[in-house]
This record gives structure tokens, C-alpha cells and sequence, in this order.
């Protein structure tokens, strides 16, 4: 396998692990050292008392992005700030993608944005960024 193709599986292994992601449907679409790209489809459970997609949900989708995209490399990173603007809601039935892509990386922090789109009609969702500790601790050390 590849370097991605590892990464992928690594990602779904994360996925598998990760019981909110799970329960929100979360899948992936690409992975990479630093990149992740993730769908998910807005269910009912998902929704606000407006009936639009809770605001919530949408954050965790797309911090599941940034945390998993973040923990692409052999140490385990942790999430110590996050940031999110809402652009546009969603409704029951749309599919959602989060496109994470690493901003920048040093030994001890790494920061990285988040965009949530409506690829069927290229609406964007939200806008999320986020910077993260970097450990000593291997990934390893957790069966990841």
C-alpha cells in the first residue's frame, strides 16, 4: 500500500473507534499526512428545533476532521483551540463534506482549517480552523 492508502486505513481505524462519528455517519473520502476529507448525509436526528441542522452537529463534523486529520502522523495530537464561522444551514437529506488541510506544522503545534460545502450545489457551510498540541505520546501506544 501506498502512504495515503495507509493513512486511509489508519483514518478508518480512528473512525471505527470514534463513537460520535459513527453515530453522525461519518465517512471517508480522501486521507493524507495532514489532509482529510470526510461526508457525512444530515439525518433527523441531526436537525435543530427549527428543523435546519444543529449548529452542534456541524461543529463536531467538522472538528471530527480536524482532530482525525491532525493525528495523520505517528504522535498523538490534541485539540487546544477551535474556531467556527456558519455560513449556510443544511437540512434532513444533504450531503456533506468537511475538507481538512494542514496550515502549519512544527514540533509542538499545528494549526488547521476546516471547510464544510454542499458539493451539490458547491454551497459553503462553515468555516472552522483549529490549532493543536502535539505530544510525545505515539499513536502506537493507543492500537492506533
Amino acid at each position: 500500500m501506498d502512504a495515503n492508502n495507509n493513512t486511509r486505513a489508519w483514518v478508518e481505524k480512528m473512525i471505527a473507534r470514534d463513537n460520535c462519528a459513527q453515530r453522525m455517519g461519518v465517512g471517508v473520502l480522501d486521507a493524507a499526512p495532514g489532509l482529510l476529507d470526510l461526508r457525512m448525509t444530515v439525518k433527523a436526528e441531526h436537525l435543530n428545533f427549527l428543523g435546519w441542522g444543529h449548529g452542534g452537529v456541524t461543529f463536531a463534523f467538522a472538528d471530527t476532521a480536524f482532530g482525525m486529520s491532525s493525528n495523520t502522523y505517528d504522535k498523538v495530537s490534541v485539540g487546544i483551540d477551535a474556531h467556527i464561522v456558519y455560513l449556510s444551514g443544511v437540512k434532513k437529506g444533504d450531503v456533506i463534506e468537511a475538507r481538512s488541510r494542514e496550515v502549519s506544522r512544527t514540533r509542538r503545534k499545528a494549526v488547521y482549517r476546516v471547510d464544510v460545502v454542499r458539493p451539490a450545489d458547491d454551497t459553503d457551510i462553515v468555516a472552522f480552523t483549529g490549532t493543536v498540541f502535539v505530544t510525545d505520546q505515539d499513536l502506537a501506544d493507543l492500537g492506533l
